[in-house]
């Protein structure tokens, strides 16, 4: 099947989830009818990703402004920006949406004009995502083998993806894309959702563990690292799933081009730097429990952050719908 991380259900009115928490052993869809299922949604991370979890929050503001007014859609926004701290697009998305509420004309329902905001920032992330593939995937030879890590594909966006959708592009212009994931611990979004995905479409996949990238590249297997990103400061240093900044590490020691695609609701001139950057750490049990019931001792303690920042200076290029930046990068320009 087509990868989708969701869709609106016009004939009922309701917002619809692939809930990525059970692939790959099942396709299962969640229903969200208000917007505090939405929230939870994206706390439990049935909805994950950076630009997915905007366009969910904005589908979750129609549903509140379905069931009340502007004061419905205010507290909506308040609840949504409380998920997830890491993402800046939830925010961005949140913004316009409160935006566009804000000017609603009267001549039509508060829910309509959001519904029509919210379908073309989902439409606007498909086709930012389109572009950047195309941009992206001349950087890659005709013959060449990818390494990405966690997911950064239509299951983490509106559709066709940011990282993996450089590596579609490239193939749809017909050039040869083996792919090596990294699983990504804790969640496993690369061997369970990346390697779905991928491998649906038919592409060569394999899964390694996070531990093996090294080994990879010194073996000189891999031809480019290809990661999307959560949030990008001003200069040029960004957060992405825990584990980036090592895999960029290795990338310069071993002297692989390391790329990082998103949307331009992805970068954040309002920071300077990654130091700005807030760190969601995630509850201790995603890592103490462990295969077949067992689990990490409890006087053992736990760290769990979800994501890392990596330096600009590790960053061969950025891949937005814009076009291809290269170090040294000033994103307020």
């Amino acid at each position: 099947m087509k990868a989708e991380s969701l869709r609106w259900d016009s004939r009922n009115g309701n917002l619809v989830l692939l809930d990525q928490k059970c692939l790959p052993s099942e396709v299962r869809w969640v229903v969200c009818s208000d917007h505090s299922e939405v929230a939870k949604s994206i706390e439990n991370m049935t909805v994950r990703g950076a630009p997915a979890i905007g366009i969910a929050a904005a589908y979750g503001m129609v549903l509140a402004a379905r069931g009340g007014g502007l004061e419905s859609v205010r507290e909506s926004a308040e609840r949504l920006a409380a998920t997830r701290p890491t993402a800046v697009n939830l925010f961005w998305a949140i913004n316009r949406m409160l935006e566009t509420a804000e000017r609603a004309p009267s001549s039509v329902t508060l829910a309509e004009t959001l519904l029509d905001e919210a379908m073309r920032i989902h439409a606007e992330d498909v086709d930012a995502n389109r572009a950047m593939g195309l941009f992206g995937q001349e950087l890659l030879p005709r013959k060449c083998a990818v390494l990405s890590h966690c997911n950064a594909g239509a299951l983490a966006t509106g559709g066709y993806g940011t990282a993996l959708g450089m590596i579609r592009s490239a193939r749809e212009q017909g050039k040869e894309v083996r792919v090596f994931l990294d699983e990504t611990r804790p969640l496993l979004q690369g061997a369970r959702l990346s390697a779905w995905e991928l491998a649906e479409e038919g592409f060569e996949v394999t899964v390694i563990c996070d531990g093996m990238a090294g080994a990879l590249m010194k073996k000189g297997e891999v031809d480019a690292v290809i990661v999307g990103a959560d949030r990008i400061a001003s200069n040029g240093d960004f957060a992405n799933k825990i584990g980036t900044y090592g895999v960029a590490v290795l990338a310069a020691e071993h002297g692989i081009p390391f790329y990082v695609a998103a949307p331009l609701s992805t970068f954040d001139t309002s920071i300077a730097s990654g130091e700005d950057i807030t760190i969601e750490e995630r509850d201790e049990e995603e890592i103490r429990a462990l295969p077949g019931g067992k689990r990490i001792p409890d006087k053992v303690r736990v760290w769990n952050p979800a994501f890392d920042v990596t330096p600009a200076r590790l960053v061969t290029a950025f891949i937005c719908e814009k076009g291809v930046f290269r170090f040294p990068f000033d994103f307020r320009k």
